[in-house]
């Protein structure tokens, strides 16, 4: 049962849904199904983000329909019935009374009544919105009640002409977090960057990747948030040069940075966050150098984060950085006089290949577009963003000989605010002196480590 403020904020959600639905407009979602993993074992159940962020209803194989205006009730809600015998098995389900009780649905039906019921709800309707396209199977269903409408045309009963991707509604309602959203937001990066710092922490040369994924995973479930939001990312040394390397299995070794890309999920809303740390707890000159330089296209990024610039301005902010600076440092070859002409040219390509952020929420890389127009979007108070400008230089780059093996990412969680930005995650420590510091503490003497 959501608690007083989450059900009040569904409300709102499902009545600011109904109002761009419209009267003549049907809305239909589908919740997410229990994933094989394999032989009688299923993947942990997720809810999808768009029925979770419109129901709040946390069970599998439902379907949650919304009618403005309908006289008895406009959120119907189908799911799986009350069954004592699968609830041995598997645990308590909400069946048709918990919807209402405890989900404010108007109505709930057993889904077994979907095909005969459903079709009712879009009788006399004009358009229908719905996920089209993303499953195969709920494309069939909204086809076959469909035609249940239509075969009563003669007598008098209209169906909808209008298939219309229920995207344009709720990922746009999505993208701007209300204050509740917010608040689960900034204690998702609480808990994920403690978890960051209990690394560097307990990082030691001669330890495997994957003993710092299992310490960053108990960190965060100790603190309440038992899933995380997407596989974390270990990467020591070179593997850090991998953008999406998730092995988590080589040791740590002496001498090399581990980069790790990890971040909670908490009540359905993501957290990202990326630290890149030495793992004898000193940064060598390249790799403070490099480190110095990736820190600083960051902040820049940062500072261009407020209402009014366009979502382009901190990737644009950070590739002026990091080209001028992969100059400096004789990554790259050009003239500093023509730097806008090498970011054109994308002169940075080989050694910064991604773009520097994307939208966060109940999703990692959260929905909501990115152009309106054909041009970038305005950032809005309430968007939260990813910053992660980043360097790649591959073991057998073309590049100094120090400097190969080396990937560096520094990732922050950022929400638009009225006046600028608010650093979610900024319990996570990104200064050199602050991670050398952090790290000195723990280790123990040095006489103690031979």
């Amino acid at each position: 049962m959501p608690d007083p403020k989450l059900a009040r904020a569904l409300r709102r959600r499902r009545r600011e849904a109904a109002r761009v639905v419209g009267a003549d407009g049907v809305l239909i979602l589908a919740a997410a199904g229990n994933v094989t993993r394999n032989r009688d074992v299923h993947y942990p159940f997720r809810q999808d983000s768009d029925f979770g962020y419109l129901t709040g209803f946390p069970e599998p194989d439902a379907v949650a329909v919304l009618v403005p205006k309908r006289k008895h009730g406009e959120f119907i809600l189908f799911c799986r019935p009350r069954d004592k015998e699968r609830e041995l098995w598997d645990g308590a389900r909400l069946g048709v009374e918990g919807a209402v009780a405890d989900y404010g649905a108007d109505e709930a039906h057993p889904l077994d009544a979907i095909d005969s019921t459903l079709p009712e709800l879009l009788a006399d309707r004009t358009r229908i919105f719905y996920p089209l396209g993303t499953s195969d199977a709920l494309d069939r269903r909204v086809m076959g009640w469909l035609r249940q409408v239509r075969a009563k045309a003669r007598a008098g009963v209209s169906a909808p002409t209008e298939l219309i991707t229920s995207d344009r509604i709720l990922h746009e309602q999505r993208l701007i977090k209300s204050k509740p959203e917010r608040d689960t937001m900034r204690r998702a990066a609480r808990i994920s960057a403690a978890a960051h710092r209990q690394l560097m922490r307990g990082c030691r040369p001669g330890m495997n990747e994957q003993q710092l994924e299992a310490l960053f995973v108990a960190t965060c479930a100790a603190q309440g948030a038992r899933h995380q939001a997407y596989q974390p990312i270990v990467g020591g040394g070179a593997n850090a040069c991998v953008l999406h390397y998730v092995d988590n299995a080589a040791p740590l070794r002496d001498g090399d940075l581990v980069l790790v890309d990890a971040g909670c999920e908490l009540d359905d809303y993501a957290s990202d966050i990326t630290r890149t740390f030495p793992v004898n707890g000193r940064f060598s000159p390249a790799q403070r150098r490099l480190y110095a330089l990736v820190l600083a296209a960051q902040k820049a990024a940062i500072a261009a984060v407020k209402p009014g610039n366009r979502w382009n301005a901190p990737h644009q902010a950070a590739l002026r950085v990091l080209t001028r600076g992969l100059l400096e440092l004789g990554l790259i070859a050009g003239d500093p006089k023509h730097l806008s002409r090498l970011i054109k040219d994308e002169a940075y390509k080989p050694f910064y290949m991604h773009r520097t952020g994307h939208w966060l929420g109940m999703d990692v890389h959260d929905v909501g577009s990115y152009r309106h127009d054909g041009k970038w979007r305005r950032l809005e108070p309430g968007m939260v963003l990813t910053v992660e400008p980043g360097l790649y230089v591959a073991p057998d780059a073309d590049a100094p000989a120090d400097y190969r093996g080396i990937g560096i990412r520094i990732e922050d969680d950022v929400l638009v605010t009225t006046d600028g930005c608010e650093v979610l995650s900024r319990d996570a420590p990104k200064e050199i002196d602050d991670i050398e510091h952090l790290m000195a503490a723990a280790q123990p003497p040095l006489e103690s480590r031979t």
